[in-house]
């Protein structure tokens, strides 16, 4: 199968490239920045320069490149957050999940592709209420904190969007598995605290299970939304101490709630006590996940245990 791959430079792209190349596809690899051409290209796959927001653009692109599938993996992420103003830092993001999308939905029809892979998130999307690990027919945030607003409305877009055209949607956990990392920095200076009594639940992916994920949903030619994630679902009082521990940090502050709410606002008190997980059982079942880091314990061990030093250019999480 031809396959055109959109953020094949990015944080999953680099990783599906090869897995895709090594499972026998023909890759065409789009990204924004012409720097990329060459780590494309040595990856296997054929480069594409391509500004996803440009819609005559993406349209040539997918019509001289004549896939039977597209993955959608394009984010404008570099890792560094205003959690007050959050909805600023995913702007750009924010467009591709729309208009990108959009611009890549209007190619594939008109190019007749049947099959098309989108990235979407699981994490702090489910309705804080009711059990911690969530199914993708639990219903998401009806009230999502005012700080992500816009966040909420593009990854709802993206998701209706892409399943009503018969593709699929796949709400990722966070992720990991960069040896440097933004979120290991934050860690490492101690500005990642326990809020609360540390009670969000989280759930995580490694990025070479997340890119191995996008793989079976194009080869299931799956329809829908599935959460892809890893088997153990986990509070903040648990995982946050396990991964300072593993990259050698002191162990993280605890901030009462109140004191969080005066440096962060409602969102950071929401990451630290209310914010729930996700199942991975319908992808299990309808994909046959297999996961190479079943848990995040085994995951943060094999890419953090040697305490590289963090780079804040390498984001954690979406």
């Amino acid at each position: 199968m031809r396959v055109f791959v959109a953020g094949a430079s990015g944080a999953i792209g680099k990783r599906l490239v090869p897995q895709l190349v090594e499972r026998g596809y023909e890759v065409v690899g789009a990204f924004r920045n012409p720097e990329h051409a060459e780590r494309v290209k040595s990856m296997g796959a054929e480069p594409v320069v391509l500004d996803l927001l440009d819609a005559p653009a993406v349209r040539r692109a997918v019509l001289e490149s004549k896939p039977e599938g597209i993955i959608h993996q394009a984010t404008a992420l570099s890792g560094k957050f205003d959690f007050r103003h959050i909805d600023r830092t995913f702007a750009q993001t924010n467009r591709l999940r729309t208009q990108g999308t959009d611009n890549l939905l209007v190619a594939a029809r008109e190019a007749r592709v049947r099959r098309f892979v989108a990235q979407s998130y699981a994490s702090y999307r489910y309705a804080r209420t009711g059990g911690f690990v969530k199914t993708e027919e639990d219903p998401l945030d009806p009230s999502p904190p005012a700080a992500m607003s816009e966040i909420y409305s593009a990854m709802n877009y993206l998701d209706d969007a892409v399943t009503k055209a018969g593709g699929v949607a796949l709400r990722y956990g966070g992720f990991y598995g960069d040896p440097v990392d933004a979120l290991v920095e934050a860690v490492h200076k101690r500005m990642f605290p326990i809020v609360g009594n540390g009670g969000a639940y989280a759930s995580f992916i490694h990025l070479e299970d997340a890119a191995a994920a996008s793989i079976l949903a194009l080869e299931r030619e799956a329809v829908g939304i599935f959460n892809i994630v890893d088997d153990e679902p986990a509070p903040a009082r648990e995982w946050l101490p396990y991964l300072a521990k593993t990259v050698g940090a002191k162990p993280p502050r605890h901030f009462p709630a109140w004191l969080a709410r005066m440096f962060g606002g409602e969102l950071a008190v929401a990451m630290g006590t209310e914010l729930r997980a996700a199942s991975n059982a319908k992808a299990k079942r309808e994909l046959g996940l297999s996961l190479r880091y079943p848990s995040w314990r085994q995951g943060f061990v094999a890419t953090y245990s040697r305490n590289v030093k963090p780079n804040p250019s390498n984001g954690f999480a979406h």
